[in-house]
């Protein structure tokens, strides 16, 4: 098991909520994403976002209420930082994701799309620990990624459960803090 993770997941263990990390500055590798929801929403790809701190949510497989919640938001709240893209990532199909934006009342569904990543492949590329148990299933936990303007990661924030999640004005802080260096 590669040591990243085990310090990530000994932090989950011992100190019994969320683990932030601060990354080794590691370049990120390029990659895209498909828009499963938004109308008219393009693939993200990182490549296209130089130059701009990127936030990338991942958000928990099935329904989760939490994820729905912190998805809107760091939504509505994007324009306090305009300096940071947003990118909501489900490992769910296609059909699952649009399945469970349909099924939301219209008032709760999220203004930004929500990009698919299939069998969570992006997460295993980024050593986010999969072991977390909800609904039946094993995933990947509820995670953070920031990567900065030169597409490294900087900062990582690895939930305990589907309600723990790095909140908005700590993540403004983190990027203010990051953005001074």
């Amino acid at each position: 098991m590669n040591n990243k993770v085990v310090a990530v997941c000994i932090l989950v263990l011992f100190f019994g909520s969320g683990a932030a990390v601060v990354a080794a500055e590691k370049p990120v590798p390029n990659f895209t994403l498909a828009p499963a929801t938004g109308a008219g929403a393009k693939p993200f790809r990182l490549a296209d976002a130089k130059g701009h701190y990127v936030a990338l949510h991942f958000l928990l497989k099935t329904e989760c209420p939490f994820c729905l919640r912190h998805t809107h938001e760091y939504s509505s709240k994007a324009e306090e930082m305009p300096n940071v893209v947003q990118v909501f990532i489900k490992p769910d199909t296609m059909e699952e994701i649009q399945k469970w934006v349909a099924d939301l009342p219209k008032n709760d569904r999220s203004p930004e799309p929500i990009y698919q990543d299939p069998g969570a492949i992006l997460a295993d590329r980024l050593n986010l620990p999969g072991d977390y148990k909800f609904h039946g299933e094993t995933m990947h936990y509820p995670a953070l990624v920031l990567i900065n303007p030169e597409g490294k990661e900087v900062f990582r924030y690895v939930g305990k459960s589907n309600t723990d999640r790095y909140p908005l004005a700590k993540l403004k802080e983190k990027v203010a803090q990051l953005a001074r260096q």
